[in-house]
This record gives structure tokens, C-alpha cells and sequence, in this order.
């Protein structure tokens, strides 16, 4: 008796200790089912050479936001989630880090194009952060996912969410 006890008091602590496996989201997923279309957005650049033309038009001044207060998919709330995209910085650290950023589904998101729909777009922070060198890449965030719109001078989000792994996006061969 004590002994079963005991396994099933160790079983209840290590609880906290296992990390809830993130499920893998796909932009379209944070779209509500019901929701009525939205306007299309660009492709996502993943070819480098296309790069330069995407810089040149980061001069021109920013779009206006398609859809600024899109349906969220309230489900989510809670969900430990990974998602890639691209980084629109907010906040940058003395070290160049970027600690607080929108995370877009396609490069030059609220930059040169219209910002896509505020359900289409998260808003992240971390402690570590990622080099500013770096954002010219796609990247994987993780960390559970908040359906809480927020605001910024760039773009209004859907969703928020506390970074806990961030890396590098590769795209796999096939």
C-alpha cells in the first residue's frame, strides 16, 4: 500500500516536469473555419535572391493593415504550438538582440506590403532574443500560444506569445 502510494505521489510531481510536446501550426489554422476569406497574401520568400528587390521596397512608407481585428481561432488559447514565419522587429536589445517582434507568415509582412490580418500575425517576446543579423531568415517559435490581440505602431496582432525555443526554419529536401 505505501509503496503504490508513494509511485503515485512521484507520478503527480513529475507532472510539471514533462514538457508538453508543441503541435506544429500552419498559418491557415489560426484562421477561424467560419471566417470569411481574406485577401491573399504573398508568397513567402525563401529564395535569397529575391532579397535585394524585397529591401528595395522596404523605403516606400507602410501599408495599411488588411484586416486589423480578423477572427482568431479561441481554441488555441493555452496551446503549446510551434510556428514558422519571419521576424518584424519591435524591440531591440543594447546586445542587437531583437527581444520583442511580430512574427508574419511571409517576409516584408508590415514592412513594404500591407501587414497581413491581425489573425495572421503574433506577437512574441523572448529573454534571449535573436540576432538582428539574422532576420532575413525564416524562423521556428515555440511557446504556448495566447489568443490576446495587442497593438503596435506597425500592425495589430491576434495572438501572443512567449517565446520559449526559437530557431532556424530549414526547408526540407525532397
Amino acid at each position: 500500500m505505501f509503496r503504490s502510494l508513494f509511485v503515485a505521489l512521484l507520478a503527480v510531481l513529475a507532472l510539471p516536469c514533462v514538457a508538453e510536446q508543441a503541435r506544429e501550426l500552419t498559418w491557415s489554422e489560426l484562421i477561424p473555419a467560419d471566417a470569411p476569406p481574406q485577401i491573399s497574401s504573398p508568397a513567402p520568400v525563401h529564395d535569397l535572391s529575391q532579397l535585394a528587390d524585397a529591401l528595395a521596397a522596404e523605403t516606400a512608407p507602410a501599408a495599411k493593415q488588411q484586416a486589423p481585428a480578423a477572427p482568431v481561432v479561441k481554441a488555441l488559447h493555452g496551446s503549446a504550438v510551434k510556428l514558422p514565419g519571419y521576424i518584424v522587429p519591435l524591440d531591440v536589445s543594447e546586445e542587437g538582440r531583437v527581444t520583442e517582434f511580430l512574427l508574419v507568415p511571409y517576409f516584408g509582412a508590415c514592412i513594404h506590403v500591407p501587414p497581413p490580418p491581425s489573425n495572421q500575425i503574433v506577437h512574441v517576446t523572448s529573454e534571449l532574443g535573436v540576432l538582428l543579423d539574422a532576420l532575413y531568415q525564416p524562423f521556428w517559435i515555440e511557446g504556448p500560444l495566447q489568443v490576446e490581440s495587442s497593438s503596435s505602431e506597425l500592425a495589430e496582432a491576434g495572438y501572443r506569445m512567449q517565446a520559449q525555443k526559437i530557431y532556424a526554419y530549414q526547408l526540407e529536401d525532397g
